[in-house]
């Protein structure tokens, strides 16, 4: 006998006992879960690969009205039964998604695809589903759609964040151009200012009290000072720094701070609270210890506590505060005074523009466009955080250590 003969009478022939048990048990050992149903969708077989999937044994399956729809889960119930009227009506299908539930409560997402059952004669006598497990497809799916979302989002925020720093070079050029102009001038009318000013104190001094108008050289000699405070600010606004970075006691310089404050705030009925702790050895400094341009550092607190002062009433308190964060110094000024609307908020930066009466020594807009120059000179920055009524608080960051090769170009 030929080994083509042996093959031929070794291969189940269709309607033999043997083929139907070779057949079935091929149907029982897949790993997929396998339905036989017939033409009316009336469940005929089941494999054992079902309580893998659902927790329920054939039998049980078989025992079940409406099989499967009780082994789905109740808002997918719907999709399985238009999908089991569409196998009854002959259609084919491949991968349509569902989740089961299990009989221990724990629930998972399927695949079924069904195709129908044909006889030699063409005729349809049933159809065939087979269901697979795609959770863990689904949760590839998941985390794919979380990351494109996240790879969206840097996007955006990049693109924001380009734009933005577009602005700020546009706007810097446009400051950088004005403010060459406006140092210039300001250092030009300092030098016939000072003359001005001294020539009238020396006329101011002969002149006798009972000489008409008098009373009018004060108010004349307020407006000299007046002027030589916004071109004096002026020029710490637009011009270069001339101080380089250099290895101070921050406590030691809070203090000198507290002693030029102290006139103002008794003046004004208004309490200056100090937390100024000794900041730890780091950055290769010692206790206590920053590199920075310390006479701007001093600039710009005391700028930021006479703001804090004149936006106090009596018997209110200003907090001054200062610490370590990561290797940055943070400087707190907050008060609980008026504070400010968001609107506002958008402009005190900005030259010139003051919310306070203008008086003399005040009002002129420069304080905090000044402090905001000196701040980003040193590669820090100043953050607002303010609600009309509820009072203010600034918060300066500078580096704790500034490079000493910073020229003053800076």
């Amino acid at each position: 006998m030929t080994q083509t003969d042996q093959q031929a009478n070794s291969t189940p022939r269709r309607g033999d006992p043997i083929a139907a048990r070779f057949f079935r048990a091929i149907a029982e050992s897949t790993v997929d879960w396998e339905s036989w149903h017939s033409a009316t969708g009336e469940v005929l077989w089941v494999n054992k690969a079902v309580t893998r999937f659902t927790g329920f044994s054939p039998e049980e399956c078989l025992a079940m009205e409406d099989y499967p729809l009780p082994v789905v889960a109740e808002e997918d119930r719907p999709l399985l039964a238009d999908s089991m009227k569409g196998a009854m009506l002959g259609t084919t299908r491949n991968n349509v998604e569902f989740r089961v539930q299990h009989r221990d409560g724990t629930s998972k997402w399927m695949a079924i695809s069904w195709q129908p059952m044909i006889d030699e004669h063409g005729v349809a006598f049933g159809f065939r589903t087979s269901v697979r497990d795609v959770t863990e497809r689904r949760q590839m799916r998941e985390m794919l759609r979380l990351q494109n979302l996240h790879l969206e989002q840097l996007v955006e925020e990049r693109t924001a964040k380009i734009a933005q720093l577009e602005q700020h070079r546009l706007r810097m050029e446009k400051v950088a151009a004005l403010g060459e102009l406006a140092a210039g001038v300001a250092h030009e009318i300092n030098n016939p200012l000072a003359g001005i000013r001294n020539a009238f104190a020396l006329l101011k001094r002969h002149l006798p009290k009972d000489v008409k108008h008098h009373d009018k050289l004060d108010l004349i000699d307020a407006e000299i000072e007046r002027i030589r405070g916004i071109t004096h600010q002026m020029y710490q606004l637009y011009g270069p720094s001339q101080q380089t970075p250099r290895t101070f006691d921050l406590e030691r310089m809070m203090a000198e701070v507290a002693s030029l404050t102290h006139p103002m705030a008794r003046k004004a009925r208004v309490k200056i609270q100090w937390d100024t702790p000794k900041l730890p050895a780091d950055c290769g400094l010692g206790q206590g210890e920053v590199c920075l341009r310390e006479g701007e550092v001093k600039q710009i607190l005391l700028n930021l506590i006479h703001n804090a002062i004149q936006a106090s009433s009596t018997g209110q308190c200003v907090r001054v505060a200062a610490a370590e964060v990561g290797r940055q110094i943070e400087l707190q000024v907050s008060d609980d005074g008026v504070g400010m609307d968001r609107e506002v908020i958008a402009r005190i930066f900005e030259p010139f523009f003051s919310t306070k009466t203008a008086t003399v020594g005040q009002g002129m807009g420069l304080g905090l466009s000044v402090t905001r120059g000196l701040v980003e000179a040193m590669h820090g920055n100043i953050h607002v955080d303010s609600s009309s009524g509820k009072g203010t608080t600034f918060v300066v960051r500078l580096p704790r250590k500034m490079d000493l090769d910073v020229g003053s170009d800076q």
